[in-house]
């Protein structure tokens, strides 16, 4: 199976997160003598006229590549796949791309219906429901078990120039993006004495089960969320975690020692929810409860091909 992904290649790489998951299709298909082929096309533009410069080159492409499903993720690089002509497409949308806009959900739809994209995939429950397409099906993105495991702690934070005897809580992502409010995370950190706050910022893909396994506990403070990831990856590393109650958390949280999910977005309660996340002794039975849920990424690569063989046989 010849599969090509379109994403946006503004930032001269793919996303890790993408990557991880054409990874695990391909190790998917070798461990099952089910040979899978993932390519990639890289949209290069800002605004809506710099995707729509890539229609024609991404239609030649096509046409070279003799591809069975191409797979468009993020909804921009589903109009530029669908204004390209693609037939078998499958198009996975993220937690902006419905939450962000009414009217990028209505853009959405439009396409949906037009172009009669063979599959829509959402990653939460909450994504459906938002986005009141019927054919939708949630397929959260899976964690890679092989990197994203419990290391020595001590170790972790002397590699990354942490101070051993402070207390250490991250913040998994850039505080430069709006929607993660890092503002409502500095304010969580007031009633935690001896703690330390960490953004994560241009971490190499490599480094980030690092950065989990030096913190103490994981504050996720967005204003909201598909499926996110650094809550998947966090479990997976058993690290305790603080998270207001976006996307999916509550139901990937649910029944794990050590992870806590606030009620309100009010500073107050998030301290405290972190404080008790920084108490925390030993690791959080996060990990088995992504198994239990099939989220480690070869079963989330499974999902991925069923739904690539009904596009493709209409089975």
């Amino acid at each position: 199976m010849r599969v090509l992904f379109v994403v946006s290649g503004n930032h001269s790489a793919i996303s890790p997160i993408t990557k991880n998951q054409g990874d695990s299709l391909v190790i998917y298909g070798k461990e099952n003598s089910e040979p899978i082929d993932v390519d990639y096309y890289l949209i290069k533009g800002n605004g809506v006229m710099g995707y729509l410069k890539n229609i024609r080159p991404l239609r030649r492409y096509i046409k070279k590549g003799n591809f069975d499903v191409v797979h468009a993720h993020f909804s921009l690089s589903a109009y530029v796949a669908s204004l390209a002509g693609v037939r078998n497409l499958v198009v996975s949308l993220m937690g902006s791309d419905v939450k962000a806009s009414k009217l990028y959900k209505s853009i959405i739809r439009l396409f949906d219906f037009f172009f009669r994209w063979k599959a829509v995939i959402v990653k939460s429950d909450d994504m459906y429901r938002n986005l009141a397409i019927k054919h939708a099906v949630v397929v959260p993105n899976g964690v890679d078990f092989r990197r994203f495991v419990a290391m020595e702690q001590r170790q972790c934070q002397q590699q990354l120039g942490w101070n051993v005897d402070t207390r250490h809580v991250l913040f998994p992502s850039n505080p430069e993006r709006p929607e993660k409010d890092w503002t409502l995370a500095k304010q969580a950190m007031c009633g935690c004495t001896n703690a330390e706050l960490h953004p994560m910022v241009n971490v190499p893909n490599d480094k980030t089960p690092i950065y989990y396994n030096a913190a103490d506990a994981v504050l996720l403070t967005s204003k909201w969320e598909g499926s996110p990831n650094a809550i998947k990856e966090a479990l997976a590393c058993g690290r305790p975690i603080v998270s207001t109650a976006v996307g999916d958390v509550i139901e990937r949280t649910e029944g794990v020692s050590g992870c806590y999910v606030a009620q309100s977005r009010e500073p107050e309660e998030l301290s405290e929810l972190l404080r008790q996340a920084l108490s925390f002794q030993g690791e959080t039975n996060g990990r088995e409860k992504l198994r239990r849920d099939g989220l480690d990424n070869l079963s989330i690569a499974r999902r991925l091909i069923e739904i690539y063989s009904k596009c493709i046989f209409g089975e």
